[in-house]
């Protein structure tokens, strides 16, 4: 899928990355915790965001992640749903979500988050996640086995 899908035009699809200390061998993942808006400050997300006119999603991938971040990452494949599509999300938005490993810089809550964790795969579900990711995590626990 990656590659496929949206275009710049397309203002509904938000990008996100399951970033893991590997993509050969993954045991943690990099969740980020919201520092706002005040209603979701406090719950842990996977880092991305929207993707912006006449961009490519991947290439809006990298843009959050480092503006985010701080960071550079290879991106694994995309996760799908079980129906092969974007994860639905709040207010008729979609979410493509890739598998990634950092290559370059050291993760730091630069904007929109209070914190990042590694967190290992088994304890994922320990953290407080929003409600659109929760059924993301089990498809990334079976993607990463």
């Amino acid at each position: 899928m990656t590659g496929t899908g949206a275009t710049a035009t397309d203002r509904r699809l938000v990008v996100a990355a399951a970033i893991w200390d590997s993509l050969e061998r993954p045991s943690a993942m990099l969740c980020a915790q919201r520092s706002a808006p005040p209603e979701l400050a406090g719950r842990w997300e996977l880092p991305g965001g929207k993707v912006e006119p006449d961009e490519a999603p991947e290439a809006a991938l990298h843009r959050e992640l480092a503006e985010e971040l701080g960071i550079k990452v290879r991106l694994g494949p995309v996760v799908p749903t079980a129906e092969g599509a974007d994860w639905p999300i709040l207010h008729h938005l979609r979410m493509r979500v890739w598998l990634a490993e950092v290559t370059s810089g050291v993760a730091e809550a630069l904007q929109d988050h209070a914190e990042l964790r590694w967190v290992a795969r088994d304890e994922l579900d320990d953290l407080d996640w929003l409600d659109p990711d929760r059924p993301i995590l089990r498809a990334l626990r079976a993607a990463t086995r």
